[in-house]
């Protein structure tokens, strides 16, 4: 059985409820996080929950509970479900008032607290040897991609359009310049050299973008945070994509035309053992 937290209790997720007067289901109004977990130990949870609560901050929403809480919270759910590996999924609503206004409601509605866990299988083995195909697009997005927010309907036109290629993801460029993918960081490599924009309101903080670097850092990869353009990007010997439940996986073609040599590289598969090897070291040391 799915077991999902709201509101203060722990319930079959085919029973959760939450009111239609919701306002993340009316306005969007509303942050989340995705959370790893392996081996049933959460996944850098302090910087998830530090990334949550920057968002609610600057949502101008009250957290409804400090890191310690969210962090026993996240470990009951995980225990009261079956997999050993795990998807934590936890968002945070404004609430429910009881009219629907575009003004923030006062004191008196309470944020809704909604957490879910599903298995989180390993990256496919499969992609990971051949790579994944990507499609590019315009990016559409508001102005405030670095907030994690449930308004999501341009990621998902952008995710959509990379399904109705035929592809893993869709790479965004905005006025001529990398941003990132519709779920995911993307980097580039060239000349042995690692890329990727530095962040900016224009893209997510990616937790996993924050590990690769800091493993580029650790083992001396020659790596620049800087602008990227979009003809860097065509005309990259790797690029990858990068994220909590995908890691890192190489993209071997973007727009029907290949990647370097049209499979992964080498800083790919380097890096990918050193993201494998950094995991299971934090996971034996407690997340």
């Amino acid at each position: 059985m799915n077991t999902a937290f709201v509101n203060g209790a722990y319930l079959p997720l085919a029973e959760a409820r939450v009111s239609p007067m919701d306002r993340g289901f009316l306005f969007g109004d509303g942050a989340y996080e995705v959370i790893p977990v392996y081996s049933r130990r959460p996944f850098r949870i302090d910087e998830h929950i530090a990334r949550l609560a920057a968002t609610l901050a600057a949502m101008r929403m009250d957290n409804p509970h400090p890191a310690a809480e969210w962090k026993a919270i996240v470990a009951e759910l995980v225990a009261r479900n079956p997999w050993e590996d795990q998807s934590v999924y936890l968002q945070v609503t404004r609430g429910a008032d009881v009219k629907r206004n575009h003004a923030f409601p006062g004191p008196e509605v309470k944020p809704t607290v909604f957490l879910m866990s599903e298995p989180l299988p390993a990256p496919d083995a499969e992609q990971l040897a051949r790579g994944v195909a990507a499609v590019s697009a315009a990016d559409i997005r508001w102005l405030r991609c670095d907030l994690k927010t449930v308004s999501m309907l341009a990621n998902c036109l952008l995710r959509q359009h990379a399904i109705d290629h035929g592809c893993a993801e869709t790479v965004l460029f905005r006025d001529g310049f990398l941003t990132e993918g519709a779920a995911s960081s993307i980097f580039v490599v060239r000349d042995g050299v690692l890329r990727v924009p530095p962040k900016s309101h224009l893209m997510l903080p990616g937790i996993t973008y924050d590990v690769v670097l800091e493993l580029a850092r650790t083992h001396g990869l020659h790596h620049v945070v800087g602008e990227v353009l979009e003809a860097e990007v065509r005309a990259a010997d790797e690029l990858w994509m990068t994220s909590s439940t995908k890691e890192v996986l190489p993209i071997t073609t973007l727009d029907g035309r290949p990647v370097g040599s049209g499979s992964p590289g080498p800083v790919a598969r380097q890096m990918h053992g050193w993201y494998q090897d950094f995991k299971r070291t934090v996971m034996r040391n407690g997340g």
